[in-house]
This record gives C-alpha cells, sequence and structure tokens, in this order.
C-alpha cells in the first residue's frame, strides 16, 4: 500500500470533480478529499446514492459538496460542455478531476463478445473521460496546480483472456493519459496520470471475480492515501505516469 500521510488540510479550497461518485472507490474519494478540505463535486447517474454521499460529507462538518446527475452512457458533447460551463459559472476554476466511474462489461472470449455491449463499455470507459476531460481542460488551467487521474487496472497493462472490452478500454485509457500528458506538460499546471487500484472489495471486484472472499481484500478507504497525493500539491511534479494503489 501507498505509504503516504497526508496533511489534514491538504486540499483546502480545491474544487474537485469525481466521476462514479456514489459508491465504492468514487464515494470512498468523495468522503476522502473533503475531510482534506476540498470541495468535491459528485458525478453519478444515481441520484440517491450521490445524495447519500452528500449527507455523509455534510455531517461530518466538512465544505459542502455539490452533485451533478450524469448517466456518462448517454451523454452528448454538449451535456458536457454544458457541465463546465456551471462549475466555471459556480467555482471559477477546477483543481481536481478523478475518472472513477467504469463498467466492467462481459468476461468473455472476444469472438462472442455483444457488440451492443462492447459500444456502451467504451461509451462510459474511453469516450466519457475524453469528452468530460476536453470540456473541462479550460477550468484546470485556471488552478494555480491542477490534477487529472485516470483510473486504470492491471488488464489494461498487460492483457488477460477474456477480459474483452474492459481491458481494451483501460489499455485506450493509458495511452490518452500518455498523450495528455505529453501535451499540458510544457506550458500548463496541469498534470496527468493513471492509476490501477488493484484488487479492492467493491461491487465491480465482487461481480468479476464471484469466488473470492470480498473480505480478505482492502475497502476503498485502505487505498486512498495514493489518491490524496496525486490530488494535493505534493505531486506537483509527477505526471505521465502509471501508477498503483497497492503493492
Amino acid at each position: 500500500m501507498f505509504n503516504y500521510t497526508p496533511s489534514p488540510t491538504l486540499l483546502t479550497d480545491r474544487i474537485i470533480l469525481i466521476t462514479g461518485a456514489g459508491d465504492g472507490i468514487g464515494r470512498a474519494a468523495a468522503k476522502s478529499f473533503a475531510a482534506h478540505g476540498a470541495t468535491v463535486i459528485l458525478l453519478g447517474r444515481t441520484i440517491k446514492k450521490l445524495e447519500t454521499v452528500y449527507d455523509e460529507i455534510e455531517e461530518a462538518g466538512h465544505p459542502q459538496p455539490a452533485i451533478y446527475p450524469m448517466n456518462l452512457e448517454g451523454a452528448t458533447p454538449d451535456d458536457y460542455e454544458n457541465l463546465a460551463n456551471t462549475l466555471a459559472t459556480e467555482f471559477g476554476q477546477l483543481n481536481g478531476l478523478l475518472h472513477n466511474a467504469s463498467l466492467l462489461g462481459t468476461l468473455t472470449p472476444i469472438e462472442h463478445y455483444v457488440i451492443k455491449r462492447w459500444y456502451q463499455v467504451m461509451q462510459v470507459n474511453l469516450n466519457a473521460p475524453f469528452l468530460l476531460t476536453k470540456a473541462c481542460l479550460g477550468l484546470m488551467k485556471r488552478a494555480q496546480d491542477a490534477s487529472i487521474v485516470f483510473t486504470s487496472s492491471s488488464v489494461g497493462r498487460k492483457g488477460r483472456a477474456y477480459w474483452g472490452a474492459y481491458a481494451v478500454s483501460k489499455f485506450a485509457t493509458e495511452g490518452m493519459m500518455q498523450i495528455l500528458a505529453n501535451e499540458v506538460e510544457a506550458n500548463t499546471n496541469i498534470r496527468v496520470n493513471s492509476l490501477n487500484p488493484g484488487a479492492t472489495r467493491t461491487a465491480m471486484r465482487a461481480a468479476a471475480y464471484p469466488g473470492e472472499d470480498a473480505m480478505t481484500l482492502p475497502p476503498p478507504e485502505a487505498i486512498m492515501p495514493l489518491y490524496l497525493y496525486l490530488m494535493g500539491p505534493d505531486s506537483r511534479e509527477i505526471n505521465g505516469q502509471a501508477l498503483n494503489a497497492q503493492d
């Protein structure tokens, strides 16, 4: 596990947008960022889950979060521009963007992969992060320093049979991270990295490994140190790196 002890005020005055914020790692990240002073924008498709996270943050006495419902599968380029315009009006800038939302898809041979499902996975895991990043780059350039974190996977760094669209989308995510990191390095204060959470106690992990004892895995809260590090100023010099939250 990444060994890092963040300052309690690490993210004070930072505005951070998190996709898939209603559950699992996204929920843990939202609560952790807020606990360290950030104003978090909770983006997801299930309003009830987002409201639960919102209430948990408020009850803990952390900065008031914001909710932005969006279904990444059906969102259009205009929807992302509208989101960026709303953030510009409400917050003026964006310090952090955590691309956490993903679809697992189907674990099956490429030969038998359902084409509609393939398109769904690519839309959520690859096209949505591209569109959201593109829409938000202007806001992030306004920040003194800003961090974009793409969620990757071990199967997006070394291919594995039957992981199909999910693995392909994560390979593409790694490529997008490298390209963008290279583009912003010279003339912006933005840094771009990918993060593989590793085996974590989430619903997606349970779906992928139904026979596994979930209690042998760390909860999402246990892997937050690297997330905090990447969203805070201590990681200003880290750019274009493919990182792992667990050893």
